[in-house]
């Protein structure tokens, strides 16, 4: 029991961290265009990831089993899992680097469930999850994001043509409120799901294993025989993300708002839905996407439509190989602690 309460504060940890850490992906543009400032920012970005993460679970059925097999997880594996994805996301929040929490979290829970499984990868459900869910996602949400913001980019461009500068930055200084809200109400339907979907496991572990069998009556609630995400891990996982966006991001925040392109309104506006459009529909799906991955995009496609020359893409290469690094780099720290929890 003390070790699942363990695992469900560093689920928590997770999210709280998920939750600053991600902020950025919200409201770095509506800042860095001056149409909220900081503090308003966080107060919508806050509000709307809590109403994202009430909608729906379909994103944590696929954390919880679709990666790896759940009959090989035990508690130490979960929790070598999290402390893996902290680890990378302190890290890169540090570096003020946007990686993906996404992708932190599945690294170290397959690194860690592959430990535990003593070397046997056969547990990683890779033609029903890894590969479609994650590995193509990884993939293409990028390019579709830059594709998309670049598109929409071109026809606000086309659409604005005769329309004055000032009016422009009054109309879409307006529309951004909007769009940042539906941003971050998408950031909310994905990214919380992924912590849900930690603890759920969690709880179907301790029920198959006996963990719970001689628990009071009261802690009933707790026992989980099929893989179900209760009520009460929904709005726990709500509340600790809104909690953690509510804290600001301001390191990751000052890169995707300020260090890679300079951004205006109309230009915040583009992104924003972009990304919006595609996390909603990843999220139906239960796809658990880089929410990170496809705001950066669409933040580069924009500006790339703007002036190509204006994205600083020294800044973008150092994003890129946080990106490419998560995953292997939380795999790897998940299993070298689970072969520590082993041997100890």
């Amino acid at each position: 029991m003390l070790l699942f309460l363990l695992v469900v504060l560093a689920a928590l940890a997770f999210e709280y961290i998920n939750g600053f850490h991600d902020a950025a992906n919200a409201i770095a543009t509506v800042v860095s265009t001056k149409v909220l400032t900081p503090r308003q920012a966080i107060a919508l970005a806050a509000f709307f990831n809590l109403t994202g993460a009430l909608m729906g679970t379909a994103v944590a059925a696929t954390i919880g089993k679709g990666m790896v097999d759940p009959k090989v997880i035990t508690m130490p594996t979960i929790f070598c899992a999290l402390l893996g994805a902290i680890f990378w996301n302190l890290l890169t929040w540090w570096l003020g680097l946007p990686s993906s929490s996404s992708h932190a979290l599945i690294g170290g829970l397959c690194g860690a469930a592959v430990a535990t499984a003593q070397g046997d990868w056969s547990v990683l459900k890779w033609n029903t999850g890894l590969v479609p869910k994650v590995v193509l996602p990884m993939i293409s949400s990028p390019v579709i994001g830059f594709v998309m913001g670049a598109l929409l980019m071109a026809l606000l461009l086309v659409l604005l043509r005769s329309a004055t500068p000032h009016l422009v930055h009054l109309i879409f200084g307006k529309a951004q409120l909007i769009s940042a809200a539906w941003m971050a109400h998408s950031h909310g339907t994905n990214d919380a799901q992924k912590t849900m979907g930690i603890i759920t496991l969690a709880l179907f572990t301790a029920t198959t294993s006996g963990a719970f069998a001689h628990l009071p009556p009261v802690l009933g609630f707790l026992h989980t025989p099929e893989f179900k995400v209760s009520t009460w891990v929904v709005v726990l996982c709500a509340l600790t993300m809104a909690a953690g966006t509510a804290a600001g991001g301001w390191r990751i925040i000052r890169t995707l708002g300020h260090k890679m392109v300079k951004l205006q309104p109309v230009h915040g506006f583009a992104a924003e839905t972009t990304a919006a459009v595609i996390i909603h529909a990843a999220s139906s799906y239960g796809i658990p996407l880089s929410t990170t991955h496809v705001i950066s995009t669409s933040i580069m496609g924009v500006g790339a439509v703007k002036r190509f020359s204006g994205v600083k893409w020294g800044v973008v290469e150092r994003i890129v190989w946080a990106w490419v690094l998560t995953l292997p780099a939380t795999g790897a720290v998940g299993y070298i602690l689970a072969r520590a929890a082993r041997a100890f």
